[in-house]
């Protein structure tokens, strides 16, 4: 049983508290790790690391943190491998899809911010007094608090450190507590090419996200999660005038027409549909068919289902071409099942 750490000012350290979540790989359903829950004490420790860190990470220049950032992203495709079999073994991810679809395209985003951060620019919004240029500068916010989401941990990760450390600022970030372990490796891997504190990752339940969001040190507070989750941070976030980024959770409905293509619809359909076995902000979870179709467009939909989706269960995970593995938890098993 592996006992994971937080990753505060560059280096793992060992968590006050004096619990843990024990972390269970999907695909056997057996434990492999623990990770700590958290406490008020380990929040202060990264934020202090953060603060420490923005007073010179905000005075570099765009240009030193494009090069540090390219070479994170460089570091995450040298080490794709073994980072793949961390995100399979954290989600339950079919490994050459994993690769393919979030490592390569991880490592993209952090080269797209890494040259976005280069061509900022500052508007002029007119001359109010005689003499004076009014300018909109750019500027860092401060230190940054991250809670990502368990579908996609390194990739969402990604998406949320890479814009914020390119601009200037520092982050504490907070994984799902069921998948931890792919962002630890991460910061590992980042821990040795960042100054330290720039970017720190705490473990934790609800609890610990709870404390992240009312903790005074964050400027801003982004959360990748359920619409009850996006409120009660909105409410946390707000006798500090924090700013808050919420990407929270939707429904993808699908409308066909009777003169689409009916067998490419119901093929595109049910990628949409089963990828990362359906657990996607952007899964295709209803179908709206125009009445003429109807019947068709279900018996399509059922042939895909049953005969040309490929599962990890039956053809086992490293299989070429496997598109659905197993649900993340056991908790998302019982919400989503079917009783016969």
């Amino acid at each position: 049983m592996i006992a994971l750490k937080n990753h505060i000012n560059g280096r793992e350290v060992r968590s006050t508290a004096r619990t843990t979540t024990t972390i269970v790989d999907p695909v056997t359903g057996l434990a492999y790790a623990t990770a700590p829950k958290s406490n008020a004490a380990d929040l202060d420790a990264a934020f202090t690391a953060a603060t420490a860190a923005f007073k010179t990470w905000k005075e570099t220049t765009p240009a030193e943190r494009q090069l540090l950032l390219l070479k994170i992203a460089d570091a995450l495709m040298e080490h794709k491998d073994e980072l793949a079999a961390a995100e399979c073994k954290n989600c339950g991810k079919p490994r050459q899809l994993t690769i393919d679809e979030e490592l390569v395209q991880a490592a993209d985003q952090i080269r797209f911010f890494a040259g976005a951060c280069r061509v900022l620019e500052g508007k002029s919004a007119g001359c109010y007094m005689k003499g004076m240029l009014s300018m909109i500068v750019r500027e860092p916010v401060g230190v940054c608090a991250a809670v990502t989401p368990w579908n996609y941990p390194l990739l969402m990760a990604v998406w949320k450190w890479a814009p914020a450390l390119a601009a200037g600022n520092t982050m504490v970030l907070k994984p799902a507590d069921t998948t931890p372990l792919s962002t630890l490796l991460m910061a590992r891997l980042m821990g040795e090419i960042l100054p330290p504190g720039v970017f720190n990752v705490v473990c934790g339940e609800r609890e610990t996200g709870e404390l992240m969001v009312g903790h005074p040190t964050p400027a801003m507070v982004s959360i990748t999660g359920s619409v009850r989750a996006g409120r009660q941070v909105a409410a946390g976030a707000a006798p500090r005038l924090k700013r808050v980024h919420l990407e929270l959770g939707g429904k993808a409905p699908v409308v066909v027409f009777a003169d689409a293509d009916l067998a490419t619809a119901a093929a595109d359909i049910a990628v949409a549909g089963f990828f990362n076995a359906g657990q996607d902000c952007t899964a295709a979870t209803r179908v709206v068919v125009e009445a003429a179709a109807y019947e068709k467009v279900v018996a399509l939909l059922a042939e895909q289902a049953t005969s040309h989706i490929k599962t990890g269960a039956a053809a086992g995970m490293d299989a070429e071409g496997v598109l659905v593995g197993p649900l993340n938890s056991r908790v998302q098993f019982e919400r989503v099942k079917v009783s016969k």
